[in-house]
């Protein structure tokens, strides 16, 4: 019988990294950070849709 590698992970990993090989590389945001923009961003959307008189339809 064949013997099974089981330290590896994958044996062919096709450009796939691990995660923490990605993790060392990756940039880091912190959540909050990600809820407050987009947050700010979509006030600023429906203050911009008022001003020009997109928003509310009447």
């Amino acid at each position: 019988m064949a013997k099974k590698n089981e330290g590896s992970g994958l044996m062919s990993s096709a450009g796939l990294m691990r995660y923490y090989d990605a993790e060392e590389t990756a940039i880091s945001i912190d959540p909050k950070t990600v809820i407050s923009v987009s947050v700010v961003a979509g006030i600023l959307v429906l203050i911009l849709n008022a001003y020009y008189g997109i928003w509310p339809v009447k």
